[in-house]
């Protein structure tokens, strides 16, 4: 009896039901049904990079269901437009700011301009990334060279200016998206999988730096999966045939959720999905089966049997132009739930149940 009052009561303080409920329309785009702590981020100013598509602009719904003041910073007039109206149907306050994060001078101005016109910067999310799908002998200098200013250095940048001003008054939290490619590399992405890998080391280094100074700003790394967002139509390809995400795939439903709940707290890393757990244990273990199989599968499995368009639009170097929504193509084969991010999420519980169950299992052996 005990133990029940105890776990209901557990339950109850959890920060998200376990049964995530899946999509529920809501307009002409997606919304989550899951609840969250709904008055934890209320008119707090929340910063996120690249947040008109994909991870990005869920995480913007995410907080605007929290009526937070909702900093969107992109590229994009358009897409800018499109999520805007969005976070404010969704009851948040919403601040659109047209920059590239690959430009320090803007990402400073970007965290002045807010400090000013909105109010000091809560929450600061690093999510901004490109990328180019290509062999590696078939990318140029510059190619390279702007995926890692967007993808790590923009992340340099906006954490800079964030610390800046949240060292001042000792408080804020700043989320750095990663993914499971921060530590394993794939074939087709060697600029993005070396400017992640680069933002986890710079990561290591700021975090226990503020450890040391016994700060009080909250930082954490989300790594992702495969995640079902617009990137495989925009990013620049060379490719014979459209590009895909490889190996099971999440909606970016899923990657909002984990980043809400990393800049409430302050884990030092929050794992989605169970793929990111395989990536990264099975690199540490058996790095050689990894490099077996990817270069096995790694490349026809980051394409469709459909050509590509030789005409197709990218972004590396200037925006597409047009509002694309959130999600990508891959929905059909998407799925909208983590068994492993909510254990990871609510592990006090899982922990309770285990010594309960440990305990009980021994009080059996005991008594009979």
């Amino acid at each position: 009896m005990i133990f029940g009052k105890y776990l209901a009561r557990l339950w109850s303080l959890s920060t998200f039901s376990f049964a995530d409920r899946g999509h529920a329309k809501f307009g002409n785009w997606k919304t989550n049904s899951a609840k969250c702590d709904e008055a934890y981020f209320k008119d707090q100013v929340v910063v996120i990079t690249g947040a008109t598509g994909g991870v990005g602009r869920v995480t913007a719904w995410e907080f605007a269901r929290q009526r937070s003041k909702v900093v969107l910073v992109a590229r994009d007039a358009a897409q800018l437009e499109g999520t805007r109206k969005e976070v404010e149907r969704l009851g948040g306050q919403a601040y659109s700011i047209q920059a590239d994060i690959a430009d320090p001078v803007q990402v400073e101005a970007i965290a002045e301009r807010v400090e000013r016109e909105v109010g000091p910067i809560d929450v600061w999310i690093n999510n901004a990334m490109n990328s180019v799908f290509a062999r590696f002998v078939d990318i140029t200098p510059q190619e390279f060279k702007r995926v890692t200013e967007v993808t790590y250095l923009g992340t340099v940048y906006g954490t800079m200016a964030a610390l800046k001003k949240m060292r001042t008054r000792n408080r804020g939290s700043i989320v750095f998206v990663g993914s499971a490619l921060a530590y394993r590399g794939i074939p087709l992405q060697s600029a993005y999988c070396g400017a992640k890998h680069g933002v986890q080391g710079f990561y290591d280094s700021l975090r226990t730096e503020l450890l040391h100074e016994k700060s009080s700003i909250k930082t954490s790394m989300v790594q992702l999966p495969a995640m079902n967002t617009t990137q495989f139509g925009w990013v620049l390809s060379k490719m014979p045939n459209k590009t895909k995400p490889m190996g099971k795939v999440y909606q970016p439903d899923v990657a909002a959720r984990a980043i809400i709940f990393a800049a409430k707290h302050n884990r030092r890393e929050v794992l989605v999905g169970f793929p990111t757990y395989k990536a990264i244990v099975g690199n540490k273990i058996a790095p050689w089966y990894a490099d077996w199989v990817l270069a096995r599968q790694g490349i026809r499995g980051q394409q469709t049997d459909e050509p590509a368009d030789p005409n197709r639009k990218d972004n590396v170097w200037q925006p597409v132009g047009e509002d694309r929504g959130a999600y990508g193509d891959f929905e059909k084969i998407s799925v909208d739930t983590s068994i492993t991010l909510w254990i990871s999420m609510h592990r006090n519980i899982v922990r309770f149940i285990g010594i309960f169950l440990v305990a009980l299992l021994v009080s059996l052996l005991i008594y009979f």
